[in-house]
């Protein structure tokens, strides 16, 4: 086995399980090297959906589809979960519904208000309907999404966002290895002098981060 993919391999399996905030696990990320490294071009990440604190997906995919539906006040929770701020794409589905339309009109509503916070050589996250069961709107999808890489080409965003991601991931690597050296160096014994006045938590965490 490849050693860059045998390693990656193993890191998923160490992280498997593993629960994490942000509508993502622990894993996915070394799971999405592992891909890249076995030569898949494309890899499509699916979040578990939206939710408050579920927008993990920006700083770790280069183009963001956020999937929303008529009748379930998809719109207002994508509003409260910050979703109009990571979305490169949005395709609501169901287009054949009575209701899909509002939900256009409430996204492009929104989008509106918070045009100010986008540069005009920036990108403007289209809307696109879809009907599933039919395949309605799926070919634009791909279209609109072939649109968002050549612009993340051209622009030179597509070099800043894996730049942004491979620090992030750095940087979570190495808290997860700071985490267990604390669990390994003496952590209650530290904690027991801090609770006692005998040693301040300052020169404790220096303590461990020097051991």
């Amino acid at each position: 086995m490849n050693p860059t993919l045998q390693g990656y391999t193993a890191a998923v399996a160490e992280a498997a399980g593993t629960a994490a905030l942000g509508g993502l696990a622990a894993a996915t990320p070394q799971a999405i090297r592992v891909l890249d490294a076995a030569g898949f071009e494309l890899v499509i990440i699916e979040t578990v959906g939206v939710g408050q604190a579920e927008v993990a997906i920006a700083s770790l995919a280069d183009s963001v589809a956020v999937l929303l539906a008529p009748g379930l006040g998809d719109a207002v929770q994508a509003a409260k979960a910050g979703i109009l701020e990571v979305a490169d794409l949005f395709i609501v589905n169901k287009a054949d519904k009575p209701d899909a339309q509002q939900v256009v009109r409430d996204l492009r509503g929104m989008l509106a208000l918070g045009a100010s916070k986008t540069s005009e050589e920036g990108w403007k996250p289209p809307i696109v309907t879809t009907t599933a069961t039919t395949g309605d709107g799926l070919a634009e999808v791909v279209t609109r999404l072939d649109a968002h890489w050549d612009w993340l080409v051209d622009s030179g965003e597509l070099k800043r966002r894996r730049l942004a991601r491979a620090r992030e991931e750095i940087t979570a690597l190495a808290f997860a290895a700071l985490r267990a050296r604390v669990t390994k160096a003496g952590l209650d014994e530290l904690a027991a002098q801090v609770a006692d006045g005998t040693l301040d938590p300052f020169q404790a965490a220096e303590d461990i981060l020097d051991g």
